[in-house]
């Protein structure tokens, strides 16, 4: 049985393709994923996906993404923005950053919100499927120079749903954020729940 698939509010950037959105919930239902939540009316937000434990993490948030129309923006090396990929990624979403630039990946992901009217950046807090002890604070900077909340998305295996929300604004104690980040994602079991973060 298909699972309802929400309707993204007004502000919020939009793919705009309906063969997409249609192979994005076609997947969706044929792997018996679901989607609880929604993302704030917002046109600029920085979302936080874990646990990111799998290359299938990949697969069913683009299939999620579709699904909702949603446009999506990802940082990704400047090197790997060379033909013939460079096309692809950029339709996908991908932003290229150098980091030897001054600014560095913060300051280019903080300007990159500045020059846009409307943004959806997601990272994944752990930079890496392997097992990792802290999450990293890149994204909690970025949202915080770029003045835009955080919305936690979870990829819940366990139930096989995509879970949008809770909306946070960053404030000036990142670590602080970052242990309620990694309490909240903990809670919720990765591909390979043993690559998970653990709670403090």
């Amino acid at each position: 049985m298909s699972r309802p698939i929400p309707e993204l509010p007004a502000p919020i950037p939009r793919r705009g393709g309906t063969a997409w959105r249609w192979i994005g919930r076609a997947i969706m239902r044929l792997s018996g994923w679901g989607i609880e939540g929604n993302f704030p009316a917002l046109a600029k937000m920085v979302v936080a996906v874990a646990p990111h434990t799998s290359n299938w993490d990949f697969v069913h948030g683009a299939a999620a993404m579709f699904a909702l129309d949603l446009r999506v923006s990802f940082i990704g090396k400047h090197t790997l923005f060379v033909w013939p990929f460079s096309a692809f990624l950029r339709w996908m979403g991908g932003i290229p950053v150098d980091r030897r630039s001054a600014h560095g990946v913060v300051g280019d992901a903080v300007e990159s919100f500045r020059g846009s009217e409307a943004l959806v950046l997601a990272i994944a807090p752990e930079g890496t499927r392997r097992k990792v002890e802290r999450f990293r604070t890149g994204f909690l900077h970025i949202a915080r120079g770029a003045g835009v909340p955080v919305v936690l998305v979870g990829l819940d295996y366990a139930t096989r749903t995509v879970r949008i929300g809770p909306v946070l604004e960053v404030g000036e104690d990142v670590e602080a954020e970052r242990a309620r980040i990694e309490a909240y994602f903990a809670a919720i079991p990765g591909r390979h729940p043993e690559l998970g973060i653990r709670p403090r």
